[in-house]
């Protein structure tokens, strides 16, 4: 349903159908979604999947260039280029920026999924995926994850990790991460 929200979005539509939630507590839990009849001869019922059209998104991939264009390296996608279509304004941080030229030279095509037209700018952000991955220049950092996830269950453990990795700017936070064995 997440999917067809995006793709909703991303296409303009107020709601596309689906079958998916039918027969299922989805339309209980969720009383202000509505079915629609097709208006073919099957009349079959349907989900309604109301658009999920989002103020911004923000994404990070492997590469980009300057323009929006970008490439992913990795196994998936992660709806990345949904949440681009289906926003107002997206931004596209990734791990090196190159010349449009050599990323159309080296690039799968299928590994080309954002373009310019749906991307609002573009950072070059090294490691900016961390603290998950971004194959494959680099994996998930579960031991950083596992002290973010413990820090935020007790407020003067979360202050000793805000001190430690958040009060200062992104170079420091790099720095404190590659001092702890992460990927930096």
């Amino acid at each position: 349903m997440l999917q067809t929200g995006l793709y909703a979005a991303a296409q303009r539509l107020p709601f596309l159908p689906l079958r998916a939630g039918l027969g299922s507590d989805v339309m209980r839990v969720n009383p202000e979604l509505r079915t629609v009849t097709s208006p073919y001869g099957d009349g079959e019922e349907l989900v309604a999947v109301p658009a999920l059209r989002l103020d911004a998104a923000l994404v990070h991939l492997n590469r980009a260039d300057a323009a929006g264009n970008a490439e992913f390296l990795g196994p998936d996608l992660y709806f990345d280029d949904l949440f681009c279509a289906a926003a107002d304004r997206a931004y596209l941080s990734c791990e090196r920026i190159v010349p449009t030229a050599e990323l159309a030279a080296g690039a799968d095509l299928t590994r080309l999924r954002i373009h310019r037209w749906m991307v609002t700018g573009v950072v070059e952000a090294p490691n900016g995926a961390h603290f998950t991955s971004c194959a494959p220049d680099y994996g998930r950092d579960e031991e950083f994850q596992r002290a973010y996830a413990a820090a935020a269950k007790e407020p003067a453990a979360w202050e000793r990790f805000r001190a430690e990795y958040l009060a200062g700017d992104e170079q420091d936070y790099q720095r404190a991460v590659a001092g702890r064995g992460g990927q930096a």
